[in-house]
């Protein structure tokens, strides 16, 4: 390997050039191998392209040539400059383009050294120095390298690419200074408060890349530096800063306070690490207040398609009061098992047998086989078991959401055409019905706030609406027994002596464990969480709930 060498520019090492001209240059497409003609890429002189030699030039040969070509294009001597590289035509046009964008004042280049083969081009020797430019606003400095390489006539030339220019400058790329491009900077996505940067919450990272990609800020002033910039003259990246401007703002329905608060219960100590996602809206507007997920398998919160379990009872008596006009005083025995279609279902354990029981009352308890067996007889008729589908899209609203910014979520699932054991297991929110705890917020919140608001995430965003308004009846109905759930029921540990609080919890069995789910409102939000693995719903998604509901 040759011993690196360092050489020193002419004189005090420094070249100055003063120059002129306005706008951004673009850098043509470097060519890597030279022709002779009017108008074509022309080599360096008496260098070969067609017989690069293997060998690298010596690192004082190489250092030589690269002080000759830099002191050509600090004194603005572009076409000697050029003629030192392997393409010179090219260069040319580009060594002027970069004066020009930058608004070249003066130029200098310092540390001129060897640093061996380079890694990158075959067969050249790399020459590292330090680049000084002022430039419209200022003064900017960076490292740089060029690859020196010679043919087998022992001739040497500058291998010409945008990089010569600046490191990883691409194809079509140039370089400007002074008012920084639209682009250049980055748009701020923040809370509702319009000032909360939400890329502070581990949570909402790809949201917020997201939104930020996919959005229109607004606002902001631009500030001053070096920027390069693609073809169209848009912002690529900001190289250098010189007077910071104010970035603009995308606002979200996000509150602050909230999403703090669910990122700590998404860790609670009770959940021993399991992935868990939940999701808070405000009932009344349906505005997306809160996302929080933990675990490896991305945003579960809104994309964690699953079964929901027993909170689907919710959607189950709603189409039993809507379509078959019961009551939470209607009939609704619990029995320990229960056959329907050849499968056999069951309780969870605790659930008690009660010949006697209302639809409140089995509602309250989470009793399985109650829901199924008045499900299963009066929602299912000759063989078709679209109710609870129907239900599910025309008052609660499921369909294929959009919650604005181009944030992706995943659309819950409850078939219209299942068949066999599948047509009673919907009906607890097993089978091939899946949710997700964005999806059966919304359930929650429709409850609550007696009519379905399609969640965003983006005010003003276009919001899906509901075929058939819940009615005042069905939603009173619900309520009650939700309330019942939170101060008496399966819910009560978590939540009981909580003012206001409606809740259903749910556990649903995936292969060989369970997850947990809980769903409530109280007099502000509508919440739900899943926890995967949780033993049942109030002592996995209870906890994460119970955080939200009291705000911490």
């Amino acid at each position: 390997m040759n011993r690196a060498v360092k050489i020193g520019m002419a004189g005090t090492g420094t070249a100055l050039l003063a120059l002129g001209g306005i706008g951004a240059y673009n850098v043509v497409q470097a060519m890597s191998s030279g022709t002779t003609g009017s108008g074509e890429t022309k080599a360096a002189r008496g260098f070969d392209p067609a017989a690069v030699s293997s060998e690298p030039p010596s690192d004082a040969k190489a250092v030589k040539l690269a002080r000759a070509f830099l002191d050509n294009w600090s004194k603005q001597r572009f076409d000697q400059a050029a003629s030192d590289t392997d393409a010179s035509t090219t260069a040319v046009s580009a060594l002027r383009g970069y004066a020009d964008g930058l608004h070249l004042k003066t130029l200098t280049f310092k540390q001129v050294t060897s640093a061996g083969p380079s890694t990158v081009t075959a067969g050249a020797t790399k020459v590292t120095f330090d680049v000084t430019a002022q430039v419209a606003g200022g003064t900017w400095t960076y490292p740089s390298a060029v690859a020196v390489r010679q043919s087998t006539n022992g001739q040497l030339a500058v291998h010409w690419n945008n990089s010569v220019l600046y490191p990883g400058l691409g194809d079509d790329q140039s370089l400007t200074a002074g008012k920084l491009p639209a682009g250049a900077s980055t748009a701020e996505v923040v809370a509702s408060d319009g000032k909360t940067d939400l890329a502070r919450f581990s949570s909402l990272h790809d949201i917020v890349a997201t939104i930020r990609k996919n959005a229109t800020a607004t606002g902001g002033s631009t500030g001053t530096g070096v920027a390069m910039v693609d073809a169209s003259g848009e912002g690529v990246k900001s190289l250098k800063v010189f007077t910071k401007g104010k970035a603009p703002l995308i606002r979200t329905t996000i509150d602050a306070s909230l999403q703090a608060v669910a990122e700590t219960a998404v860790k609670d100590a009770h959940l021993q690490d399991k992935p868990a996602g939940t999701v808070a809206l405000d009932w009344r507007t349906g505005h997306i207040l809160a996302i929080a997920h933990t675990g490896s398998d991305g945003d579960i919160a809104i994309n964690g398609i699953k079964s929901p379990g027993s909170t689907m009872k919710i959607i189950t008596s709603a189409a039993l009061f809507d379509q078959v006009g019961l009551s939470p005083n209607s009939p609704a025995p619990c029995t320990d098992s229960l056959t329907a279609n050849s499968q056999l279902f069951h309780n969870d354990s605790g659930v008690r047998a009660n010949a006697a029981s209302t639809l409140a009352q089995a509602f309250t308890v989470s009793c399985n086989t109650a829901f199924i067996k008045d499900g299963f007889h009066y929602l299912v008729h000759d063989g078709d078991a679209s109710a609870l589908h129907d239900e599910a899209v025309n008052v609660f609203g499921m369909g294929s959401w959009s919650i604005g910014g181009g944030v992706a979520t995943t659309d819950p699932s409850i078939p219209a055409d299942v068949q066999g054991g599948d047509q009673a297991a919907q009906f607890i929110g097993q089978g091939q019905v899946t949710a997700t705890p964005l999806f059966m917020a919304s359930v929650a919140a429709t409850v609550r706030g007696v009519g379905f608001h399609q969640p965003v995430i983006l005010p003003g965003q276009h919001q899906d609406t509901a075929p058939r308004p819940i009615s005042a009846r069905t939603a009173g109905y619900l309520q009650s027994m939700m309330r019942n759930v939170a101060t008496s029921g399966t819910a009560a540990p978590r939540l009981g002596g909580l003012a206001g609080v409606g809740a259903k919890t749910g556990t649903a069995e995936e292969g060989d464990h369970t997850n947990g789910w809980l769903t409530a409102y109280n007099s502000r939000i509508a919440v739900a969480a899943l926890v995967e693995g949780g033993s049942s719903g109030v002592d996995s998604a209870g906890y994460v709930v119970r955080h939200l509901l009291t705000g911490g």
